[in-house]
């Protein structure tokens, strides 16, 4: 199967998120030498978070990556991080991008931002692209073997790497819990849905550490992939580190079971989907488990938990979306829409919570 015609393709810059070109183009050439002269900038469409931009010279490409506009929360949009890990697993895990070059140079373009060679491929977003036309059992295939990749990673010799002092991972799940927590409170607005009881629950409920340290993601989804345009079902490439650590691997993978909506989920879930998850074909949740702790030896002893979490994590991360819309800080209409799928997120952990889903 070719799919060359749905490679993922940038765009036009969205308004509010125009760069300084010509300064950039300056700034550029001791790094891509002549070519930094005629790059012609895009964006890439989608995401919420960082803003990716698609420079290209020529036959050559490279993808470059910047905290988006009026954002409170610099933890999570550390180019650094991001330059870092990509650094150390660039020789170890085939599947991130190779890092050029970052920049801590706020005259250049506002902020820190970073260079890396761009990945040809297929990106799938909410919805599978006309033309892609896999099977029931391919698409079952594909989602397991994006969830392998998840288990590679988790698998990757910390010491090796030179991580092992990456991050901290004794008492991860509890700063987790009380981080997201906080980052609730520092981006509620007035008109938004009350999370006190699940955050409570959280952390009444906070397992022990699974035992074991390793490079963990922090947002493994879908569209944070990139698909082989050869083979469609192959990963080849794993996008959007900004939040990657040395961690719990039992909460990355509560964070991508987060983002899986199933055929049994209820319709309100399911309405706001991020994933195609729910596809004929497409494995459940326990089967995911399932799968996890075949290749990485974990177990999974309390689901409700991990899932719970992610659900709530994801009402956060829209709510710190919405914030920044309702503070004028961006004039992206899809922002707006946010408030209205916190009110969601939060029904959903209210039904995790009292037990009416249960895998």
């Amino acid at each position: 199967m070719n799919t060359e015609r749905l490679a993922d393709k940038a765009g036009d810059i969205r308004a509010g998120e125009e760069l300084d070109i010509d300064r950039l183009k300056s700034y550029l050439e001791p790094v891509l030498g002549s070519k930094a002269a005629t790059i012609n900038v895009r964006q890439f469409p989608g995401g919420h978070s960082n803003l990716t931009y698609h420079l290209q010279s020529g036959e050559e490409s490279w993808v470059m990556r910047r905290p988006p506009f009026g954002s409170r929360v610099k933890s999570a949009h550390d180019m650094s991080r991001e330059y870092r890990i990509l650094s150390a697993l660039k020789d170890i895990y085939p599947y991130g991008p190779e890092p050029v070059h970052f920049c801590d140079d706020h005259e250049v373009i506002g902020c820190d931002f970073y260079l890396m060679h761009y990945i040809k491929g297929l990106v799938i977003r909410r919805q599978y692209p006309s033309g892609l036309d896999l099977s029931a059992d391919q698409v079952r295939q594909q989602l397991f073997n994006f969830v392998d990749v998840l288990s590679d990673l988790h698998s990757v010799d910390l010491a090796a790497a030179g991580l092992e002092n990456f991050g901290r991972p004794e008492g991860y799940v509890q700063r987790q819990i009380d981080g997201w927590c906080r980052r609730w409170s520092n981006s509620h607005t007035p008109d938004t849905v009350n999370v006190d009881n699940t955050m409570q629950w959280l952390q009444d409920r906070i397992p022990a550490d699974s035992g074991r340290a390793s490079v963990i993601h922090n947002d493994y989804k879908l569209d944070n992939v990139i698909f082989s345009l050869e083979d469609p079902l192959q990963v080849i490439g794993v996008l959007d580190w900004e939040m990657a650590t040395v961690g719990d691997p039992l909460m990355d993978l509560g964070c991508t079971l987060g983002y899986w909506v199933q055929t049994t989920d209820p319709d309100y879930f399911r309405k706001y989907r991020n994933m195609p998850s729910d596809m004929k074909g497409a494995p459940k949740r326990k089967e995911i488990i399932e799968r996890f702790q075949q290749r990485t030896g974990l177990v999974v002893d309390d689901f409700a938990f991990y899932f719970c979490f992610a659900v709530f994590r994801l009402c956060v991360v829209g709510q710190q979306i919405y914030y920044r819309y309702y503070h004028g800080h961006t004039k992206d209409e899809r922002f707006a829409g946010f408030l209205q799928k916190a009110f969601v997120l939060q029904r959903m952990c209210e039904q995790i919570m009292c037990g009416e889903i249960t895998e």
